[in-house]
């Protein structure tokens, strides 16, 4: 019997096992904001993957109100003689975006249709999370010695739904020289004739617009009011304007606020922005037109005092775009494929991952978690309208090949 047979029966076989521990992860509550949840989930984790040889370490995250990052190794025993080692990093996280309220509102729970598989996390990201210890466990049964040489990292995000930088940290302080792929496990979209790999993914800058105006009577002094509200919505205008769909450049106004009574004449008014873009240069382009914005009026009171606009960027996460380490990643999945009669394809996402943290330093892939849909939706409604977030069973165990064969190569292809 081929490797490629005894992988696919090992796998069946082992499919029910596979599916207790999910639901064990999607019944405890991970909600960014519950650390105690996370934090039970991590400790569930680093159990789980106890059982393959893993040590669990428990990072406290930057933000008191998050729970704990947890780091597993399997430190490897160099046996096949490669000089000082690998590495291979396999990312995954461990909150959700759903209140346990939400989840108890809308009975999302963990739900076997069919196909599917509803409940939070099933496939962003405990699917995902899943997928790591298929993939560790038949490299164990089938490949024991390139399973016991390598040092294995398992990094699991406590806050990925809030883009913690502190995780962006421990991983690029625990990975090194000998570090050959970073491996991201977020779920996989729904694609008929193909496994969606993700090879580029936007990058994303946060920004707060402050106006500043000037308060007034708003029936004796009208003309004395610098309106702040007034000049928020020319600003938001010249915001929206700099969205170029050509170049994949968005951005969105998300918030806005202002005023405080409706005889006064507002002076403060504010709102939240975020930018979108794959492109490096396009990115640093839109924030320099953004901040641009600082300064600039166009209403002023009957004297001549102006509004001013002042616009702070608070945060950013650089574009991942298409690159040579992550191109090699994906030939290598795509040759793995073919031996099962399978495709991979490349997808770029506008959404985030901690991808976008390492790419620039190892070579990064992402997408590598089971096949679902509806990532972060709770609702469902009678006409079918909306859905709840879903992992699709039989996508598990052909990615689970895929990814399987995959690591099996890169590692032949390193010696």
């Amino acid at each position: 019997m081929s490797l490629n047979q005894s992988l696919q029966e090992y796998f069946q076989k082992k499919l029910p096992a596979y599916l207790t521990a999910l639901q064990r992860m999607v019944e405890i509550n991970s909600f960014t904001a519950n650390p105690a949840g996370v934090n039970a989930l991590g400790e569930m984790t680093a159990n789980l993957f106890g059982s393959l040889g893993f040590q669990g370490e428990f990072v406290g995250s930057a933000r008191k109100e998050f729970g704990r990052h947890v780091l597993l190794t399997r430190t490897g025993k160099n046996i096949l003689g490669d000089g000082a080692g690998r590495t291979i990093a396999l990312i995954s996280h461990l909150d959700t975006v759903f209140l346990e309220e939400e989840e108890i509102a809308n009975n999302f729970r963990w739900n076997p249709q069919g196909d599917r598989i509803y409940g939070p996390g099933t496939v962003d990201i405990k699917g995902g999370t899943l997928m790591i210890y298929m993939v560790l466990d038949a490299l164990r049964e089938f490949a024991p010695e390139a399973f016991e040489s390598l040092t294995w990292k398992i990094f699991l995000d406590a806050a990925e739904e809030a883009l913690s930088d502190d995780f962006r940290d421990l991983c690029l302080d625990r990975l090194g020289e000998g570090t050959i792929a970073c491996l991201v496990f977020e779920g996989g979209t729904v694609n008929g004739d193909g496994f969606p790999l993700v090879t580029a993914r936007k990058g994303r800058a946060s920004y707060q617009v402050r106006v500043e105006g000037r308060s007034a009577h708003a029936g004796n002094n009208h003309p004395q009011g610098a309106n702040a509200i007034l000049q928020l919505a020319h600003t938001v205008q010249k915001i929206a304007a700099l969205t170029d769909y050509e170049r994949q450049l968005t951005f969105n106004v998300g918030t806005i606020s202002g005023g405080t009574v409706v005889n006064r004449v507002p002076h403060l008014a504010e709102a939240s922005v975020e930018m979108r873009t794959f492109s490096p240069q396009v990115f640093e382009e839109g924030v320099q037109n953004m901040l641009a914005l600082n300064d600039g009026f166009d209403v002023a009171n009957s004297d001549g005092y102006p509004c001013r606009v002042h616009v702070e960027l608070l945060e950013r996460t650089e574009p991942w775009p298409p690159n040579p380490g992550t191109e090699s990643l994906f030939s290598i999945w795509e040759q793995a494929a073919a031996s099962f009669g399978l495709q991979v394809k490349h997808e770029e996402r506008g959404g985030l991952s901690d991808g976008n943290h390492l790419w620039e330093h190892f070579p990064t892939l992402d997408g590598l978690g089971p096949s679902g849909g509806n990532a972060h939706c709770s609702e469902r409604s009678p006409d079918g309208g909306k859905d709840q977030e879903y992992v699709l069973v039989t996508s598990l165990v052909p990615k689970a090949l895929i990814n399987t064969v995959a690591i099996l190569n890169l590692i032949g292809g390193k010696k």
